[in-house]
């Protein structure tokens, strides 16, 4: 039992736009801190008129031509893009998946044992990968690793569903189970959506 591994989305600096004597195009359209269009204007007189109001000269848009430059605070605007890519990181889906290792002559205790492993997992809302592991004979009787892992889904039924059958591998077999809707709720509250579904249903 250990997580398997964790894979989120990679943390990407916000790019970096050309500010100020940084424009290299000798004129931009030029847009002002309101968002007005004021035409096509030389870079020099578009940085004057910015720093005449305490503002920034920055260009929005590189690849048009001219290039489009807007007259804004700068420090304000990239901690605001730095905000919103922070936010997206955080909504973009995580997948996180641990693993069980079961033998298929496995004791009642030590299924148990395995079994709330499990079920903590999926309430954590993370997948589980469960292998059964054959030692010498036992890879002649793959039946029994897999009416073991159908029997494991059974019993987390409320939490899990098989997102992978069993396959065997060599000498494993692996199933991978995901959470339900019902993972991570209360008892009650799992017991209360199953009904209403049910009641949909009819």
């Amino acid at each position: 039992m250990r997580p398997r591994r964790t894979v989120e989305p990679p943390s990407r600096p916000v790019p970096q736009a050309r500010i100020n004597e940084n424009i290299r195009a000798s004129q931009v359209r030029l847009i002002d801190e309101d968002g007005a269009q004021l035409g096509i204007k030389p870079t020099r007189e578009a940085m004057q008129y910015a720093y005449d109001k305490g503002l920034d000269l920055v260009e929005v848009a590189s690849q048009a031509d001219p290039p489009v430059a807007r007259v804004m605070d700068y420090g304000k605007y990239r901690y605001e893009q730095e905000q919103k890519a922070k936010l997206a990181r955080k909504h973009q889906t995580q997948i996180n998946i641990k693993e069980i290792k079961l033998r298929p002559k496995i004791g009642v205790h030590d299924y148990n044992t395995k079994k709330g492993h499990v079920e903590r997992f999926l309430n954590q809302r993370a997948k589980v990968k469960v292998t059964i592991m054959f030692r010498g004979r036992e890879t002649s009787h793959p039946e029994r690793g897999r009416d073991l892992l159908m029997r494991l889904a059974e019993d987390v039924k409320e939490i899990g569903q098989i997102e992978s059958q069993p396959l065997l591998d060599g000498r494993n077999m692996v199933m991978v189970l995901g959470p339900t809707k019902s993972a991570g709720m209360k008892r009650e509250d799992a017991q209360n959506e199953n009904i209403e579904q049910r009641q949909e249903a009819v």
